[in-house]
């Protein structure tokens, strides 16, 4: 125990428990200065924004729930997309980010919840990623908390409709029949949903052998040709799929109202002898009965419906004859090649009407100058008929020597096929 001295007076002695008292007083001043930085106010960072993101509670805002949920597959095209938070938050310049993206407003649906209003569908067969920014760029909440990270989600459009498919394909021209919406208008976000309406025939006395191909709500040959033709025109890959690049485009065609000036085109190859080819434009029959060579025995032209896929003006055509001979055609002029090797073009030949090529359909020059300018790719050919007669004494190719002026401006490279000719 200490001992003062009191000048005269007795000594004044001091009690433990004082000391102890004054000494935590002075510990509890510095503190309240320290967090008041001496004028009585919290210091920004007191509750957590300038501490990573934590707010009053201690604790970063965070994302508690989203609609779709992550992984969700075959979620439909017009789906509401919702994220939900932890605390009320705004909305402010930084939003979620949708990746592809499409056209839509983030709104509040409720204090912690925001909501995409769709202006367009989400394209089928799409693969969503949705983003919340985070740190602290990222999105706050009311009381100024942030996401410690950002924070993503992803999720799977359904496939397509067909029906719908068809009904697009319909109304952009790509199809020989046209389609009619009845009821009300749909929404912007519906434009990949199957809507009220009829098909029908654009002209009258189409051939049956067009007309037997259509099947509605299935992609038919009628429906993959016009599915190539729309991805030709277009400067996309012509695989004959739609896939999410052709239900973008097709969705952005009918919102604007970009429809197709190219005429419909069917071919019809017919194989009974005389073997001939119809061309049909926009239903009438623009070229009857040109005179063709289809393939001989053991190199036929095979029967079925099949969409061009490639168009060239020249074409060098190599391969095996069915006597095992080799030829090298090169400089075939004409060529839209429609199921494999086997393409339409002119071949010089003494006649036609008769099997005698490699399983092409072959025409004079004269003819195929007509026909090719008409079938670009996505062209429908239906080849029928019976089968080929017996392979004839002289089958071997007829080199393509003298090529007489095209009846077209377009041209293109060269291209080289190993298949028949």
């Amino acid at each position: 125990m200490q001992v003062l001295e009191s000048h005269g007076k007795a000594p004044l002695r001091v009690r433990p428990w004082v000391i102890a008292v004054a000494v935590a007083a002075i510990i509890v001043i510095a503190l309240v200065v320290a967090l008041t930085g001496g004028g009585g106010k919290a210091r920004p960072g007191a509750h957590g924004s300038a501490r990573g993101g934590t707010g009053a509670s201690g604790t970063p805002l965070r994302l508690v729930s989203s609609t779709p949920a992550p992984g969700a597959v075959n979620v439909a095209s017009d789906a509401a997309i919702r994220v939900s938070f932890s605390t009320p938050v705004k909305l402010g310049t930084v939003k979620p980010i949708l990746v592809p993206s499409v056209a839509g407003t983030w709104v509040r649906s409720s204090a912690s919840t925001l909501t995409y209003d769709l202006a367009a569908p989400l394209a089928p067969s799409t693969k969503e990623v949705v983003t919340v920014p985070g740190g602290g760029a990222g999105l706050r909440a009311i009381d100024g908390r942030t996401l410690r990270h950002a924070a993503s989600f992803t999720f799977t459009v359904a496939s397509g409709d067909p029906a719908r498919l068809q009904q697009l394909l319909a109304r952009l021209n790509y199809l020989p029949l046209s389609f009619t919406p009845s009821g009300k208008p749909s929404a912007p976000k519906d434009a990949a949903q199957v809507q009220a309406g009829n098909f029908a025939w654009k002209w009258p006395g189409l051939p049956t052998e067009l007309t037997s191909q259509w099947t509605q709500g299935s992609v038919d040959s009628i429906t993959k040709a016009a599915i190539e033709s729309f991805q030709n025109q277009n400067g996309l890959t012509v695989d004959g799929d739609a896939g999410p690049a052709v239900w973008t485009a097709l969705i952005q065609d009918a919102a604007t109202g970009k429809v197709t000036t190219t005429p419909y085109v069917y071919v019809l190859v017919s194989k009974v002898l005389p073997e001939s080819l119809t061309l049909y434009d926009n239903g009438t029959p623009q070229y009857s009965h040109i005179l063709v060579n289809t393939g001989t025995q053991g190199a036929d032209t095979v029967d079925g419906n099949f969409a061009v896929f490639e168009h060239v003006r020249y074409s060098e055509m190599k391969g095996t004859n069915p006597d095992g001979s080799k030829y090298d055609d090169p400089n075939v002029p004409y060529a839209s090649y429609f199921n494999g090797g086997d393409a339409l073009h002119g071949f010089i030949r003494s006649s036609y009407g008769s099997p005698q090529s490699n399983g092409c359909v072959e025409m004079a020059y004269v003819n195929a100058a007509l026909v090719w300018p008409l079938t670009p790719i996505g062209t429908l050919v239906t080849v029928e008929g019976p089968a080929s007669p017996p392979l004839p004494p002289t089958t071997s190719s007829t080199s393509t020597t003298t090529v007489p002026p095209a009846s077209t401006t377009t041209t293109a490279p060269p291209s080289t096929t190993t298949a028949p000719g």
